[in-house]
């Protein structure tokens, strides 16, 4: 998910092109989160256009839109519209939470049919409170992760929004994600440039990378993402242009 002609790119696990949608197809805005839902539908976030797609992976038709079409942006407390959304992540039931975002401050749960169940949060410092929600995840046990990027944290919740903990000194959490095969978090930090491999209590079970242009090396993280079969993940940075793979050893 880019923010180029073609904004919708499938690619298979070597990098190889498999199919790709045109800004003629879907007319997104300006591209931000990208997640597979659990009927393996896409849900595209539209950051500028304030909007969430559901877009068919096999013909890039859209299925649902979630938020203002005409890009006008709503309030922290509104049930029906973003400002500034920046991904999704899905919990058991099929609900998703989506994290809302660089001016709003809150995650919002919706049903897989479009409608809002609840929503928790507000611009701060405090416990449960955000600066900037930048991506969100949900683990086996449904406890939910939130990115709170500019406070430079993250922030854990039980299904319903309740507040559990809260990890700082991690750098800044720019994206982060569950890894079900080993039970860990995943996080890309924007602000160093490096990977965190979490426990489920926050601590750091690994760390990877450094700021540079070569391979291996990340400028200005953005995302990532694992393959549950074999555990690879995926990063993508904003000032290299690139997607990146990398592989246990």
């Amino acid at each position: 998910f880019n923010r180029g002609r073609w904004p919708l790119i499938q690619l298979d696990r070597n990098g190889k092109m498999l199919k790709a949608f045109s800004t003629d197809t879907i007319g997104f805005i300006s591209a931000h989160g990208l997640r597979v839902g659990p009927d393996g539908n896409l849900w595209c976030i539209d950051v500028a256009g304030h909007v969430i797609f559901k877009v068919s992976p096999e013909n890039g038709r859209i299925l649902m839109i979630l938020g203002n079409r005409q890009g006008v942006a709503s309030n922290n407390e509104a049930k029906d519209g973003f400002n500034r959304p920046t991904n999704v992540a899905f919990r058991s039931n099929g609900n998703m939470y989506i994290a809302d975002g660089y001016l709003n401050a809150r995650v919002i749960e919706y049903s897989p049919d479009g409608y809002h169940v609840s929503q928790w949060g507000k611009r701060g410092t405090g416990d449960g409170e955000f600066n900037l929600v930048h991506d969100v995840t949900v683990d086996g046990q449904g406890r939910v992760y939130v990115a709170d990027r500019t406070n430079e944290r993250v922030q854990v919740f039980d299904a319903d929004g309740k507040f559990l903990a809260k990890w700082d000194g991690l750098g800044a959490p720019w994206g982060i994600t569950y890894a079900p095969n080993e039970n860990a978090i995943f996080m890309c930090d924007g602000k160093y440039n490096r990977i965190l491999k979490l426990d489920l209590k926050g601590q750091v079970l690994g760390v990877l990378s450094s700021s540079g242009k070569a391979p291996g090396k990340l400028d200005y993280a953005h995302s990532i993402a694992v393959d549950p079969t074999d555990g690879s993940f995926y990063t993508v940075e904003i000032k290299n242009w690139r997607v990146q793979k990398w592989v246990h050893q």
